[in-house]
């Protein structure tokens, strides 16, 4: 059976997410996340395609990036392991964002942890913000 790819709109949102947060300097509009199916991989959850530099010229633009889930193992995990992995997948693209990789010795599960963790407090913080505010917005509406 071949590959199928389809592009994931709610996978997107969520890597947009982890990106602002984490990631300024990796351009969304240039970051396309796709589900595959039928990859024969072994062991394999999820990758990141770049744009080659001879591809960048020869069409004019810079870097672009794919981010690329198999659906098979990627939708066993769970939740935190899926945050994990995209964060993993957002840590190969280089601050150049020229189609490049950032390499294993620094995309490692050490420094995913301390991402994930980052984004948790993060979230968290954000979160926490929202109340304050809500509130705020609601005790004001009493006077």
């Amino acid at each position: 059976m071949p590959i199928k790819y389809e592009l994931d709109d709610e996978l997107q949102k969520i890597v947009n997410e982890i990106a602002l947060l984490l990631f300024p300097h990796v351009k969304m509009d240039s970051v396309v996340c796709m589900r595959s199916y039928g990859s024969s991989s072994r062991g394999t959850i999820a990758r990141c395609h770049a744009l080659g530099k001879a591809m960048q010229l020869a069409l004019g633009r810079r870097g672009f990036y794919v981010i690329e889930v198999i659906s098979k193992r990627f939708d066993k995990l769970s939740n935190e392991d899926k945050l994990k992995t995209l964060i993993h997948e957002l840590m190969h693209i280089p601050k150049s964002f020229g189609g490049g990789f950032r390499h294993h010795d620094y995309v490692c599960d050490r420094n995913v942890e301390i991402e994930y963790e980052r984004y948790v407090n993060l979230k968290r913080r954000d979160f926490e913000d929202d109340i304050q505010k809500d509130e705020k917005e609601r005790k004001r509406r009493w006077w």
